[in-house]
């Protein structure tokens, strides 16, 4: 056994339960590191095709557009793609932007019309053979749809094994995922989280530019990738790195504009629509602002809105929570007594974004998926939380269904949404203290070698800035 490798099923509690199912855990005199196919790597992408397909069963009844009687509802398979093809107008070939207006960043409308084109030649294949199933439109394109997103999955699982140093099987945590399972195919947020994963990779591998330009990329396809970007800031501020922040900040923004500024020139409203619709959308269901107004009888902030209508007061609000929120992460990241890891410093700020801002769509969880498998790799918490995520699922398709349609009062979807919230708060605590008390980080914990998987250039740097502690003080 190599001495370097962390096995689950010995250091895990939860990991060393599961594995009695199958004959116990792993041997002490077990040989790893000599298997000819069955490496760490392909078990765990594996795993990743085993919930990707429980997520295809999931969502199977409505992929053929057929919604009579809500089926999206009582069967809870409701997914973004099946009606926004009608409404982007995408089975006409009709462009994102150019010829429909896309209220959705560019590389995801990208993704939307490279699926699009796909289900297309599908379509025109199947009509010129008899070998193929001719399918509705909309389930060609929702097909091929969740054949990317599957790709963007198994690449996510790629890069957390990459990041995951002397444990990767940590990485077998995205596709045992129930969060994968209830949301793959919800939305394209995975094209983001792919992205976004290969450019902490890239980072960790020391290569700040091409970490850059994916990070770009990313947040091209959706804009928390920023947040990345800001927990890398903080770590360079304490490192004294902020001249290499700001190559991989400069190719981010390179990579940016040179995505969105075709689109922008060509079609600028189409292209402006997504942050329009940002600034107009009032609180999100899931999101704690909602849950107020709900409870205050929507008197609180702006009061009841006309639609299209801006919430000036709760815009306001929610940016300076995000800002107290990222200044306080900050000061974390500062007065810790070891520097933090990256991937403990980027969850923080993005689980912190979605519980204090105003936007928490469900498949915007997936953001969390890998920041919380390499922040925190701990099996129990991991599923707990993703337990509360995917039950949510189940009374936000009763509540959309109506009471009308045997469906539930709202205030058992917002009991729902305060348990997931609770349970994002105290994975929050959990790495605040692992943060605080390193020898507690089971990432850190007994090693001696590589200090941060994640960590790249900040690897073995001395503190240039670091607050000093009451323990200095004294």
């Amino acid at each position: 056994m190599s001495p370097d490798r962390i096995v689950p099923t010995w250091t895990d509690p939860v990991a060393i339960q599961a594995a009695e199912a199958v004959g116990g855990p792993w041997g002490r005199h077990a040989l790893t590191g000599r298997a000819l196919f069955w490496t760490p790597l392909r078990v765990c992408l594996a795993f990743v095709v085993l919930g990707l397909a429980l997520a295809w069963i999931k969502k199977e009844p409505c992929a053929d557009g057929d919604w009579s009687g809500f089926r999206q509802y009582t069967h809870l398979c409701y997914a973004d793609p099946l009606p926004l093809f009608g409404r982007f107008d995408l089975g006409s070939g009709a462009l994102p932007y150019l010829d429909s207006p896309v209220d959705h960043p560019v590389l995801t409308g990208g993704l939307m019309a490279l699926a699009a084109a796909l289900g297309r030649a599908y379509d025109g294949a199947a009509r010129a053979s008899d070998l193929l199933p001719d399918l509705p439109p909309v389930q060609s394109f929702y097909v091929v749809t969740c054949l990317l997103l599957s790709v963007c999955a198994l690449v996510t699982a790629r890069g957390v094994l990459g990041l995951s140093g002397r444990r990767p099987w940590d990485a077998a945590m995205i596709g045992l995922s129930p969060l994968l399972v209830v949301h793959a195919f919800t939305n394209w947020d995975l094209l983001a989280v792919a992205l976004t994963t290969l450019g902490m990779w890239a980072w960790a591998r020391d290569r700040p530019v091409p970490a850059g330009v994916l990070l770009g990329l990313a947040t091209a396809a959706k804009p928390y990738p920023l947040l990345v970007l800001i927990a890398l800031l903080l770590l360079c501020l304490r490192a004294g790195l902020v001249r290499t922040w700001l190559r991989t900040a400069g190719a981010a923004l390179a990579a940016w504009t040179a995505v969105n500024l075709p689109v922008a020139v060509a079609a600028r409203d189409g292209w402006s629509l997504f942050f329009r619709r940002t600034v107009e959308r009032p609180a999100d269901p899931d999101s704690l602002w909602n849950v107020a107004l709900h409870l205050s009888g929507e008197r609180l902030f702006d009061g009841p809105l006309e639609a299209g209508q801006t919430p000036v007061v709760l815009n306001t609000l929610s940016a300076l929570a995000v800002v107290a929120m990222v200044a306080g992460v900050g000061w974390l990241v500062l007065a810790a007594p070891v520097r933090p890891r990256v991937a403990q410093v980027a969850f923080l700020l993005v689980a912190g974004f979605l519980l204090v801002g105003k936007v928490w769509s469900p498949q915007y969880s997936l953001w969390l998926l890998p920041l919380a498998v390499l922040a925190r790799p701990a099996w129990r918490s991991l599923l707990a939380w993703q337990a509360t995520e995917a039950l949510l699922w189940v009374p936000r398709m009763l509540w959309y269904l109506g009471t009308d349609n045997r469906g539930i009062e709202v205030g058992w979807f917002l009991l729902a949404v305060g348990i997931r919230d609770a349970a994002v708060a105290v994975l929050v605590a959990l790495v605040v203290r692992d943060v605080l008390q390193p020898d507690r980080d089971v990432v850190r914990a007994g090693w001696r070698g590589v200090d941060d998987p994640a960590g790249g250039p900040l690897e073995r740097t001395v503190d240039a800035l670091a607050l000093p502690r009451r323990d200095q003080l004294t």
